[in-house]
C-alpha cells in the first residue's frame, strides 16, 4: 500500500473558490435605510401614544385623589354642622360655641391642605392680594394701609385663590 501524501490546500485557494453569500458582501440599500427609519418612526410614535395615555390616566389619579383628600378634611366639619342643627334646646351660647367650634376645626382643615388665609386691618395693601372696593380718606392712617376688610382672600402656596375684598385708606 502505498502512502500518498494529501495534497496540500492553501488558503488562498479555498477563498478564492468559495462562494460568497449575498449577506455578507450586500450593504443596506437606501430601501433597507427607509424601511429601518420608518420601522424606528412607527415605534417611537407607538411609545409616544402609550405615554400620553398614561400620563392623562395618572393625572386623573391624582386629581381625583386630591378632591378625595380635600372631602375628607372637610367631612368632620359637616358632622358638627348637622349636630348643631339637631340640638332641640334653645342655648345660644352653646349653639354660638358648636360653630366657633365647627369654625376652627374648618381652619384646622384647611391649614392641614395647605391653605392660608389673610388680609388683616393694617396690613399693607397689595393688588397682588387684595381686591379694593372702597377707598377712604383718614390722616390717622399710613398711606395705602388696608382700614376694613370685608372678605378674607385665601392661597394656596403661592397661588391667591381669593383675593381679600377690602377698603383702603389714603
Amino acid at each position: 500500500m502505498s502512502k500518498e501524501k494529501p495534497e496540500e490546500i492553501k488558503e488562498e485557494e479555498v477563498l478564492e473558490e468559495a462562494p460568497e453569500t449575498e449577506k455578507e458582501t450586500k450593504e443596506p440599500t437606501l430601501e433597507d435605510k427607509l424601511k429601518d427609519t420608518k420601522d424606528q418612526l412607527l415605534r417611537t410614535a407607538a411609545e409616544y401614544a402609550n405615554y400620553r395615555a398614561r400620563s392623562a390616566k395618572e393625572k386623573e389619579q391624582t386629581y381625583s385623589n386630591a378632591k378625595g383628600n380635600v372631602v375628607a378634611e372637610i367631612l368632620p366639619v359637616i358632622d358638627n354642622l348637622e349636630r348643631a342643627l339637631s340640638g332641640e334646646g334653645n342655648d345660644y351660647d352653646a349653639l354660638k360655641q358648636g360653630v366657633q367650634m365647627t369654625m376652627d376645626g374648618l381652619m384646622a382643615a384647611l391649614e392641614k391642605l395647605g391653605v392660608e388665609q389673610y388680609g388683616e386691618s393694617g396690613d399693607a395693601f397689595d393688588p397682588n392680594f387684595h381686591h379694593a372696593v372702597m377707598h377712604i380718606e383718614d390722616e390717622s392712617l399710613g398711606e395705602n394701609v388696608i382700614c376694613d376688610v370685608f372678605q378674607k382672600g385665601y392661597k394656596l402656596g403661592d397661588r391667591v385663590i381669593r383675593a381679600a375684598m377690602v377698603k383702603t385708606a389714603n
